[in-house]
């Protein structure tokens, strides 16, 4: 991988949690303007997040915007090619680390003004509604195979142009119809990530990062990603 293309993973990640990490603290912070606006702006706004992310992951030099190691996994399985696999991801982390700090310091004094220290964790990080190991792995596990199969679809029949605009629309379907249950990582760069900054960070009056359950986001989607590929070589696709 050269660097160009880290750059533009890392970036283009950076971007994505900006954005991303943004509206989850505008919609649940305190005494912010998107307070308690609700789960249609969470999602919106996180696929507005992934459209722009790529645009700029293309523009510092990653013309395959993958933003995420599962979507990485998934394209290197199918593939068989394997070199990429360790520097996009780093590239990735890298990104959504920085990101998340972005936002820690974008929303400032809304940390102190906010008690609720779940709250504060869910800014940067996913959790179940339920907590219930199977069902929560499965449902990343079903989202992140939807969130495959359908960008794989989207690069092969749309131009190139709209293809941003297209998976920011797949990620937006998989919030508002799949995201109710896990809060829909999908991404473990976009999860474990900023669980990472929150835990290093000195963010006023937060509390536990959850740990027990920060492996679900990452095994989850990496076994739907997995799952995508080879169902993609069952079926002789793309």
């Amino acid at each position: 991988m050269d660097t160009t293309n880290f750059a533009g993973e890392l970036v283009g990640t950076f971007i994505l949690i900006l954005l991303g990490g943004g509206v989850n603290a505008n919609t649940s912070l305190t005494k912010t303007y998107g307070n308690n606006s609700g789960w249609i702006v969470t999602t919106t706004g996180w696929g507005f997040a992934v459209a722009m992310a790529i645009f700029v992951a293309q523009k510092f030099g990653s013309e395959g915007a993958h933003l995420n190691p599962a979507v990485t996994l998934a394209l290197a399985v199918h593939s068989g090619q394997y070199t990429d696999l360790l520097p996009f991801i780093s590239a990735q982390f890298i990104g959504a680390i920085l990101g998340a700090t972005a936002v820690w310091l974008m929303y400032l004094p809304h940390w102190k003004a906010t008690t609720d220290q779940g709250t504060k964790l869910g800014v940067f990080s996913t959790g179940p509604a339920i907590p219930s190991t199977l069902a929560n792995v499965v449902s990343e596990i079903i989202g992140t195979f939807v969130l495959i199969i359908g960008v794989m679809a989207i690069y092969a029949e749309a131009s190139s142009g709209l293809k941003p605009f297209f998976v920011g629309i797949l990620v937006w379907s998989i919030g508002l119809s799949l995201g109710g249950t896990t809060g829909y990582a999908i991404n473990p760069a976009r999860d474990l990530g900023p669980r990472i900054a929150h835990a290093i960070l000195p963010i006023a009056g937060k509390g536990g990062n959850n740990w027990p359950y920060a492996w679900i986001p990452v095994v989850g989607p990496c076994i739907g990603a997995v799952l995508a590929a080879f169902t993609l070589l069952l079926f002789k696709i793309y």
